[in-house]
């Protein structure tokens, strides 16, 4: 009896054909995804290295190793299952992502348990402070990466960080480091006492951060020297630091602006610290100035910022909105719009040039213009100030718009206040503070060339015996349809060596145009 043919044999030639023709279709075996030690192609799990994530074994040479092998493979995710991961620095490679699973908790160890990577020398450190100045002593840190991302819905807990500039050595003081990269992304993640810095991002462009939770003890987001960020949805509570803030330091050796840059639907707080992610909001916090956890521009300002929009964020329990030049720099093209305030402890809209001058060579005099503020509402705002911007003599703020304004201050003030003469204070830092209480209630204008305000409306709780308005070297000045109550007898506007004044269609006050002031109530 014949026996069958093997298989290949029975098909004849038209079956070498069908299998030939899908063979040709397989993916040769050169072009296989790497893949890491547990099999999947491209995912390195640092638990496959070595990490035990048990809270208690320092696991940084495992997640360092694993780091290596995901760069080494021209890239790849490396992965965080739950579980505690006690780490101190963490070195990013291109083309990694690090993805913090459900569950998982990536936490600083003290550094007395292991020193965290030196700061590394920069011969510029004297322009700004140790912080801004060194980014390797991060429990996480990238220099000269690109195309990074640290993603998940995990936590990043800098438990063992420090917040001081004076670090002791071999203490970390920054949750996130980032200089001179390209392509970053940072999302979902949420951080837990940051330290000095939740994150610190230096000279890199193309950087996103979305959907962050963070409740720290210091600054937030600092963005420095950056081109093209869009940071969204977002929420930093930040009681003792700034919860968002834009800087151009001269932390690189260069005068670099921060530019092309998006921050929308955020909000940020100064509640006690942890009171955000535990959802109780405690407002118990006792800081000199008050709670911080606003949006800034500045204070470090040697390169300037162009091109920032700031839309759609809400501020609760924190400082206002400040914008500051003091060490030089242009400061343009600057467009702020539907923002909503409550419980705000000093100037709603801090705008600030000053003469710091901290850099090389004594820096000049920066510029601030073209500034729109539109849509903002706040209420329960501290009766210190009210909208404050002040240039310096010889150097206005140019071009400052505000549109549909409505600001309800706690009032208070007292004919003393109204008799106060703010300091110049050129030379200092920069805060609302430093000019003491403001002898308007709702808007005191220094030096400014270009102000328009219009369909705007500013209210006091309690009656206030200062005027609503205090102009002092300022030309251009445009009032349409602003309404600001007043006590029988106080004049609505003081005005000192004021050019070129219009007031159109504000109830309770005559139009009025003035080509030169010299000094006069209204």
């Amino acid at each position: 009896m014949q026996r069958a043919a093997p298989w290949p044999v029975r098909l004849g030639r038209l079956g070498f054909l069908c299998l030939g023709a899908l063979l040709l279709v397989l993916p040769a075996p050169l072009e296989i995804a790497v893949a890491g030690p547990e099999g999947i192609p491209g995912v390195f799990d640092v638990r496959s290295f070595g990490a035990k994530g048990d809270g208690a074994t320092l696991d940084t040479e495992a997640i360092n190793r694993a780091i290596a092998a995901a760069g080494a493979a021209g890239g790849g995710r490396v992965r965080f299952s739950a579980g505690t991961y006690l780490s101190v620095s963490i070195r990013l490679r291109s083309h990694v992502t690090l993805e913090l699973e459900p569950g998982a908790t990536l936490e600083a160890a003290p550094h007395t348990v292991q020193a965290y990577d030196e700061p590394e020398p920069n011969p510029w450190d004297k322009y700004q402070d140790f912080g801004h100045s060194h980014w390797h002593n991060s429990l996480i840190w990238g220099e000269g990466v690109n195309d990074v991302a640290i993603l998940g819905s995990g936590v990043i807990h800098g438990k063992g960080l420090v917040r001081t500039n004076d670090a002791p050595p071999g203490a970390g003081n920054k949750a996130i480091g980032l200089k001179n990269s390209r392509n970053v992304t940072i999302r979902d993640v949420t951080i837990q006492h940051g330290g000095h810095f939740a994150i610190l991002a230096t000279g890199v462009d193309n950087l996103t951060i979305d959907n962050l939770r963070i409740d720290t003890n210091r600054d937030g987001i600092d963005v420095d020297a950056c081109r093209n960020v869009r940071i969204s949805n977002v929420s930093v509570n930040s009681p003792y630091d700034d919860a968002i803030c834009l800087k151009s330091s001269y932390g690189l050796g260069v005068a670099r602006a921060t530019e092309n840059v998006t921050i929308t639907n955020c909000h940020v707080s100064g509640y006690d610290e942890g009171t955000l992610l535990d959802g109780s909001y405690q407002r118990t916090v006792s800081y000199r100035r008050g709670p911080t956890g606003r949006i800034k521009l500045g204070t470090e300002s040697n390169g300037g910022f162009k091109n920032v929009v700031v839309s759609n964020c809400v501020f609760d329990y924190s400082r206002g909105l400040a914008i500051e030049s003091v060490d030089g720099g242009l400061t343009e093209d600057v467009a702020i719009s539907n923002i909503t305030m409550r419980d705000i402890v000093n100037a709603p809209v801090f705008v600030r040039l000053g003469n710091r001058a901290r850099g090389p060579n004594q820096p000049p005099v920066g510029r601030i213009r073209r500034l729109s503020i539109s849509n903002l509402v706040a209420s329960g705002v501290d009766s210190s100030h009210g909208i404050l911007v002040s240039g310096i003599p010889g150097h206005p703020i140019e071009d400052l718009r505000l549109h549909q304004v409505r600001i309800a201050y706690k009032g208070g003030g007292t004919a003393a206040d109204a008799a106060l003469e703010p300091p110049e204070l050129e030379t200092a830092y920069p805060e609302p503070d430093m000019f003491g209480r403001i002898p308007a209630y709702g808007l005191f204008a220094r030096h400014v060339r270009g102000l328009e305000i219009d369909h705007s409306e500013l209210s006091v709780e309690q009656s206030d015996a200062r005027p609503a308005f205090w102009l002092e070297d300022v030309s251009g000045a445009a009032f349409f349809g602003v309404r600001a109550p007043r006590l029988a007898g106080v004049p609505a506007f003081v005005l000192r060596a004021v050019r070129d004044l219009y007031v159109h269609a504000c109830p309770g006050l005559p139009d009025t145009r003035r080509d030169s002031i010299d000094r006069e109530s209204l």
